[in-house]
């Protein structure tokens, strides 16, 4: 493994591919080993196409999600995909989830993770992970917490950008642009065929937030003219030695 990690605490296992997908492809393409952990299919919530196909099962929709998911993680040369395969609508995580969970951030050693937004009143499945992410976190950094393992230092955690942000209590801080990057980012949204309808949608949304880059880079990123960019908020200060 690469001394440069990052680590994605993904809801859903399409989540990853639209809010991050360039962020995942850009940092691996720059020497990081990103490990992307998806903690349900989204199988019950977030796949209506495969549904509506005749003969469906639920064991069928995950295998179709989880196929899609890998595709699209290879797409992005993502170091690691795991599923832990907890169910969705809603997404709940027992003491040995945690438990399992930690145990992933511990063996990663993320510089920053990426997560969900802490609202969402359409899908509390979402700030749901991100509320684990911070829980798991922090029990990854105690030392009473399996003694002897080395434990987390102080990743910061980045919300990517939720479907509808004025509805979330979202606000990005940081604006990274995945220009270099999107056509393994739009490679990867087409993996996702059981939710087609939103390939076109954040296609725009990183469009307009390279609009954003654009409009905000100057003194900071030299005023390069992005055409793709990814936003997020982070939770922790971040510590620097100039501005």
């Amino acid at each position: 493994m690469s001394d440069k990690t990052a680590l994605v605490i993904s809801a859903h296992s399409a989540d990853f591919v639209w809010r991050c997908g360039g962020a995942i492809a850009l940092h691996q393409g720059r020497g990081f080993d990103v490990t992307i952990v998806c903690l349900s299919y989204g199988e019950r919530g977030e796949s209506a196409k495969l549904w509506k196909s005749e003969g469906a099962t639920l064991e069928g929709v995950k295998a179709a999600r989880r196929k899609e998911a890998e595709n699209a993680a290879k797409a992005l040369d993502a170091h690691e995909i795991e599923f832990f395969d907890l169910g969705d609508y809603p997404l709940e995580m027992d003491r040995a989830a945690k438990d399992r969970l930690v145990d992933v951030i511990r063996r990663v050693q993320p510089a920053f993770m990426l997560s969900h937004s802490l609202e969402d009143p359409y899908n509390t499945d979402h700030p749901y992970a991100t509320r684990m992410a911070l829980e798991c976190r922090m029990i990854a950094q105690a030392w009473g917490h399996k003694p002897g393992e080395k434990v987390l230092g102080a990743p910061q955690l980045y919300l990517f950008e939720p479907h509808q942000t004025e509805q979330c209590g979202w606000k990005p801080d940081t604006v990274l642009d995945i220009t270099e990057v999107w056509d393994k980012k739009r490679a990867a949204i087409e993996c996702m065929e059981g939710q087609q309808h939103l390939w076109d949608y954040y296609t725009n949304v990183a469009e307009n937030r390279a609009n954003q880059f654009r409009r905000n880079s100057g003194g900071q990123a030299g005023g390069r003219p992005a055409r793709y960019a990814e936003a997020f908020q982070s939770i922790f200060p971040k510590t620097v030695d100039q501005l």
